[in-house]
């Protein structure tokens, strides 16, 4: 009876290391065929070496994952060691291990061509989305139902050839004429060595171990992400997004507000935000127009708009535009997400990404903040409303813009019936021509525009717009020249680009003494670079034109966010001593930005986690202080975060 448990515990601990060792083999695998998949996006510098080192790396950080992923399967492997009936109940959950797995892999290359990143944060951004219109992408773009097939087909495979590698019993080093006793010993010394490589991610302590906050060890971005396999990713940005909503949250006293409110506006506001935020206008510096309109550009990325991507004549309407004399254009410019939902929040609220979800908040859906654009733009006596080329439902939209001040609020189903677009939105021509239909030449109005064409899944008849798909071919590089799915792409840029050009000049024409501000509300999608420099991934352009606006409106050395936009159109047109409230800065005195993880001057970007560590020059070799800017990313943030979370008054008691 003793060696009976004695063989049955060895054998049980046998399938352990085996389960351990073939799902560790599988993630390396995945890692080698994701690096040779996607090798167009390993720099030109980086050798094999380096390829070798992220692979090594890779193997020891996988580890920590197979161990996680055997202990997955524990239960049914020690169930099965009992009763041989219960071998359904371990090929069952070995399928749906390997089913998981290897639907992540597959999903990585999508989402890393993107989002020049393994899985991030934006998952959790995801989870938001209105679930029918992800779906239909997914359907659409990525192909959903046949990518399932094949996925279960391999799946399918895979654990077969798991099922009986771990059925198979071992017949080298007359390991069955081995004493039950020595077997044992044996196989629990292998339990223990591969718990230790595992818990520290392949070596003995933590000094040696690979985990993945110290993974990226090379200097080849696209590398530094293979390291890590899919489940590290997605326990990365779990983490990082606990981080976000902890130094956002509950690690901001109400003293560490105060303060950094202090230094961030130079006053004492006696623990308020209504004293510390509030602004006075300096005077007009343009007549008052009849008309303004903020679009909000979706995807619309800077990098086109660099004279080195000019022969891919993708942003050439917007260039047009931005070569009129009575036009003013920042390159300098962040967006406060990295997805539509930061830059409408910001837009609408005035303030910064402090990981609030306003648009569901009860707090936000009761009355307008503070800060807030509608009721502002109302005193200086506008007619408010919201243009969205989508559903009302999508992100709550509709309520939450409407208890945000704005009178009116149009979406698609205020749109032609018969406009084409896709599960997103409208295309941009029927928007634009239902705004235009809109504008009522006998009111002060101020709009807020914002658009879905160029989203996926991609769809529009590029061709039937004029699209010249072989002048954008003939100027990518050779090793994209046949690459449908990025030109498809740029072309949904072009679209967006034309649409808003000729709505600008037509706008203009109609309506010569309106104001249009043009912003994109992110970039970080897709590069013709494959290893962009974090100033062409990350910043958006902000384009203000009309009458009276001059190239010199804003100094060379200016910087900023989506926060500055609104203080700076109302500091553009407000009378002198009419009072505001804003967390950002008019762009005629800002020189610093921030978003919701880099921050940006005339000369350098960084992320806020380095500071200036390591940052980026595009311009002279200038860093601002570093306190300076770790107190003013600090300060935007807490602010941001209290006044949505808590309100005006800074009271310790609220967070009791």
């Amino acid at each position: 009876m003793q060696k009976n448990l004695v063989d049955i515990f060895s054998l049980n601990i046998l399938k352990i290391i085996k389960t351990f060792v073939f799902f560790w083999l599988l993630l390396c695998i995945y890692r080698i065929i994701f690096i040779g998949g996607m090798h167009e996006y390993i720099a030109v510098d980086s050798d094999f070496s380096l390829i070798f080192t992220a692979i090594y790396s890779g193997a020891k950080l996988s580890l920590q994952t197979a161990g996680v992923l055997t202990l997955c399967m524990l239960i049914s492997l020690v169930a099965e060691g009992f009763s041989k009936r219960l071998r359904w109940f371990r090929q069952v959950c070995s399928f749906c291990v390997l089913f998981i797995t290897t639907l992540l892999f597959i999903a990585r290359f999508p989402f890393y061509q993107q989002f020049h990143s393994g899985f991030n944060q934006m998952i959790f951004t995801a989870m938001h989305e209105d679930v029918y219109a992800l779906f239909i992408s997914l359907i659409e773009e990525f192909h959903l139902p046949l990518k399932l097939c094949i996925i279960v087909l391999l799946v399918c495979v895979l654990n077969y050839i798991f099922n009986k590698f771990i059925d198979k019993k071992w017949g080298f080093f007359k390991w069955s004429k081995l004493k039950s006793k020595y077997r044992l010993i044996i196989l629990l010394i292998g339990v223990y060595l591969l718990a230790t490589l595992s818990l520290y991610g392949g070596g003995w302590s933590w000094k040696t171990g690979v985990n993945w906050e110290n993974a990226g060890i090379t200097n080849d971005t696209f590398l530094n992400e293979a390291i890590l396999d899919d489940y590290q990713a997605i326990y990365r940005a779990y983490v990082n997004q606990m981080r976000m909503e902890a130094c956002n949250g509950l690690s901001f006293s109400a003293d560490d507000v105060d303060v950094l409110a202090q230094c961030l506006t130079q006053k004492n506001g006696n623990y308020d935000l209504k004293n510390y935020l509030k602004k006075e206008a300096t005077g007009a510096k343009i007549i008052k127009p009849q008309h303004i309109l903020v679009i909000v550009s979706e995807s619309y990325a800077n990098w086109p708009l660099l004279a080195k991507y000019n022969n891919l004549h993708i942003a050439d309407n917007m260039q047009k535009v931005i070569a009129q004399d009575n036009t003013v254009y920042t390159s300098h410019m962040l967006p406060s997400g990295s997805s539509t939902i930061g830059a409408l929040m910001t837009m609408v609220t005035g303030m910064a990404n402090s990981n609030l979800y306003l648009t569901t908040m009860p707090e936000a859906l009761k009355e307008p903040y503070l800060t807030a654009s509608a009721p502002q733009m109302k005193n200086l006596g506008y007619e408010t409303s919201f243009w969205y080329a989508g559903p009302a439902t999508w992100e709550n939209i509709q309520e939450f813009t409407l208890a945000q001040g704005f009178d009116k609020f149009y979406s698609r189903g205020n749109l032609d019936p018969n406009a084409t677009g896709s599960v997103w939105g409208a295309d941009d021509e029927y928007l634009y021509d239902a705004i235009f239909k809109q504008i009522d030449e006998n009111k002060a109005t101020f709009s807020v525009i914002l658009n879905t064409s160029n989203h996926s899944p991609f769809n529009i008849d590029l061709q039937s717009k004029g699209f010249n798909e072989e002048v954008v071919r003939q100027a990518l590089p050779e090793s994209e020249k046949n690459n449908q799915e990025l030109i498809k792409e740029l072309g949904h840029f072009w679209y967006a680009d034309k649409m808003a050009g000729e709505f600008i000049e037509k706008v203009q024409k109609k309506y010569p003494d309106s104001l249009i501000i043009f912003v994109g509300d992110h970039a970080d999608r897709y590069n013709i670079d494959k290893t962009p420099s974090m100033y062409e991934r990350y910043t958006v352009p902000l384009i203000i034109t009309g009458k009276g606006i001059t190239k010199d409106l804003l100094p060379k050395d200016n910087a900023g966010s989506q926060i500055d936009i609104m203080p700076t159109v109302i500091d553009l047109i407000a009378p002198e001593k009419f009072e505001y409230y804003s967390v950002g800065t008019p762009l005629m005195n800002n020189k610093l930005g921030q978003s919701y993880a880099f921050w940006i001057t005339a000369n350098a970007i960084g992320n806020t986690d380095d500071l200036t560590d390591k940052a980026q020059f595009f311009g002279e070799q200038i860093l601002p202080p570093k306190a300076q800017l770790e107190d003013y990313v600090n300060a935007v943030r807490a602010i941001s975060w209290w006044l949505g979370k808590y309100g005006t008054i800074i009271d310790k008691s609220l967070l009791q």
